[in-house]
């Protein structure tokens, strides 16, 4: 067995430090950390020389050094053989070949005040791997003489891509931009970002740590670093500059080992105050080109700008979710001041709605309201949110027949930016937006079975994902949910869900049309003349008695909505104190075929055989007799247009049958 021998620093940088050499191993020596002995003497080459063994002897070579490696006194040229007490010189830095390191140490030996010997550091090279540096923080604070100028030419990158860092719309966009900057600023050849789910201040596991991006610059593929090397960064806060980690059991994984065979790495833990956010993940994979202490400090400057850019990226999400939800509020609050006086009427069923919905609205259950369209389903749903403990919260509301299959789930539960064509943006969806509050959902039988699915497991409290992204939301919303069509009809043609009918029919509220409540039109129609006509700023108006007539007579298809708009226009084309039957425009739809049949006059007992054509001009004819004249109201009768009135009195008159 060969004697053991070590290389003993008799002056320069490291003077007094011991370094045993280790058989079969090439021990390297220069300025760059990545040699076996890091030498910081700014007088030698970054790879200056190496000490070998061959043929049981030790030598030394140079490696191509800018001033040449001396072996006492005499600069070599090619390998030279060592023989105990020889000297090596490489700059300012001496270190003496030895087999007895001891005999070489005695003379610097000393007695400390207490008695107690104070011996040389001996330092085994060859371990794997070694920890070259870690640093909490990086030089760019402070400038030493010997790195301006690379200082300079990495603040000037620095400078440019925070530029870049701060355009970066989230944190994905963010972790991007900044791991493409660092495998261009640095050595490295493979990186990766890693976040925690939340910031920790206390000693995260490895295991929580999310990839956000990864980029390769080889055909070798991103592998996490190592557990215990991950997990010495974020305990201590710092960056990690190793070497050869691909050769030691505790700071690698087996697995990934054979597919990156990682020459240096770099783990910065990315920080804010006491915070950790994540790390990031630095490899370099070619020999000739290791990563250095320059590397970590420039990662380390990176990481600490990267941190703050989080910070903002995140004061500006929640600035725009608070910005969008008090746009949703303040519609809410201003919409909420009419709520209450708009379920007019005093009809039973009305009566029969509100000592339910007094019932339904303090429970949080989920509700389906039913009943024709225009019946005021919205408002019953307002009525509950108002009543209810969310009265506080947003209300918000989706017409679920508005829009296609692929927007409804956008605008439902929001997209993640480039989730498809014209998404810029992330959006927060409908469920978000409505977080402590009511959403009503209109239309609902209208949704394709895909989204009523995902509907479903927000129901059952499950939390969802936005379209295009991979974070769970989980939301605290009540859901009211409005149909008019018949539901049970669509699940028996599997158009829709049974699980989903039964989740959303816990509550059922039914709203009769206004044909079925006439008692309520003339409060409702009053109701809309007062409101309308405070809006446009005319003074106090009513009906005339025939107006009032024509209204409680029609069938109103459209229900409350259609009576709100017939009563705004009338407002408008009114030019007198009140609106007469001239001012009301309603549509043929809600007059039927019998409403025609039984304004005929009766027949006469010597009824006579007639064309169609003479028993329209008798009718129309008698109808303007009752009307008194009045083209209008007799239109309105007749269930024609005054145009088409207008028409058929000339034709009479063309005629000249009968004088008009």
């Amino acid at each position: 067995m060969s004697a053991e021998a070590f290389l003993i620093v008799k002056n320069g940088p490291l003077e007094g430090r011991q370094f045993r050499l280790i058989p079969g191993q090439i021990t390297t020596l220069g300025r760059a950390p990545t040699n076996r002995i890091a030498v910081p003497d700014e007088v030698c080459s970054r790879n200056h020389c190496e000490v070998f063994q061959s043929g049981g002897r030790w030598l030394v070579r140079d490696l191509g050094s800018r001033n040449g490696t001396k072996v006492q006194g005499q600069t070599i040229d090619g390998d030279c053989a060592l023989l105990p007490g020889q000297q090596i010189q490489l700059g300012s830095t001496v270190l003496a070949y030895s087999l007895d390191p001891t005999a070489e140490a005695g003379e610097s030996t000393q007695r400390d005040p207490l008695g107690s010997d104070t011996s040389p550091e001996v330092v085994i090279v060859g371990i794997q791997p070694e920890i070259l540096h870690r640093s909490r923080q990086s030089s760019f604070r402070v400038a030493e003489a010997h790195t301006r100028d690379r200082l300079g030419r990495d603040l000037a990158r620095l400078y440019r891509l925070a530029i870049d860092m701060g355009t970066a719309t989230d944190i994905a966009d963010l972790a991007e931009t900044v791991l493409e900057g660092l495998l261009a600023s640095t050595a490295a050849d493979i990186g990766a970002v890693l976040m925690l789910p939340v910031p920790s201040t206390g000693l995260p596991n490895c295991a929580d740590l999310q990839v956000v991006v990864y980029k390769s610059r080889t055909p070798m593929p991103y592998q996490r670093v190592s557990d215990s090397l991950s997990q010495l960064a974020m305990s201590e806060r710092d960056a990690i500059l190793a070497r050869d980690v691909s050769e030691d059991l505790r700071l690698s994984k087996k697995e990934s080992v054979n597919e990156i065979s990682a020459q240096s790495v770099i783990c910065a833990a990315l920080r804010s105050g006491e915070s950790l956010l994540g790390l990031i993940h630095l490899y370099s994979t070619d020999l000739s080109r290791p990563l250095e202490l320059d590397d970590l400090n420039y990662t380390l400057a990176v990481a600490d700008q990267f941190a703050i850019a989080v910070e903002n990226i995140q004061r500006r999400e929640q600035l725009a979710a608070g910005l969008e939800r008090a746009k949703t509020e303040n519609q809410t609050l201003r919409e909420q001041l009419r709520v209450e006086t708009e379920l007019v009427g005093d009809s039973t069923s009305m009566n029969r709605l509100r000592d339910r919905l007094s019932r339904i609205a303090p429970t949080g259950a989920t509700v389906l309201i039913r009943g024709e369209s225009g019946v005021g389903k919205e408002l019953v749903a307002r009525a509950i949110h108002l009543n209810s403990t969310r009265k506080n919260g947003p209300f918000i509301t989706m017409n679920c027949a508005a829009l296609s299959e692929s927007l409804l789930e956008s605008e439902l539960f929001g997209h993640e930016k480039g989730s498809f064509t014209g998404a810029v943006n992330r959006k927060f969806g409908k469920f978000e937006q409505a977080h402590q509050g009511t959403i009503f959902l209109d239309e609902v039988g209208e949704m394709s079975l895909a989204i009523q699915a995902k509907f479903l497991r927000v129901l059952e409290g499950h939390p969802f994902e936005r379209v295009g992204g991979g974070t769970q939301v989980q939301v605290d919303v009540r859901v009211v949910a409005a149909t008019n069509r018949a539901l049970e009809e669509a699940v028996a043609e599997g158009q829709f869900r049974k699980d989903l009918y039964f989740r959303l029919q816990v509550v059922e509220l039914t709203v009769e049309p206004l044909r079925a409540r006439r008692t309520d039109i003339a409060l409702l129609a009053q109701y809309f003349l007062d409101k309308f006509a405070r809006k446009i700023g005319r003074p106090a108006m009513d009906f005339s008695p025939a107006a009032a007539e024509l209204l409680r007579s029609y069938d109103w298809p459209g229900n409350v909505r259609e009576l709100q708009n017939t009563i705004e226009r009338g407002i408008i084309l009114a030019t007198g104190p009140r609106i007469d039957v001239d001012d009301i425009q309603l549509s043929a739809l809600g007059r039927s075929s019998t409403d025609t049949i039984s304004s005929l006059p009766p027949a006469s007992n010597d009824f006579q055989p007639q064309s169609l054509d003479d028993i329209e001009r008798q009718h129309i004819l008698a109808t303007l007799q009752v009307t008194g004249g009045n083209k209008s109201q007799a239109a309105q009768l007749l269930g024609i247009e005054r145009s088409t009135l207008d028409r058929k009195l000339k034709r009479y008159e063309s005629d000249r049958k009968t004088p008009i």
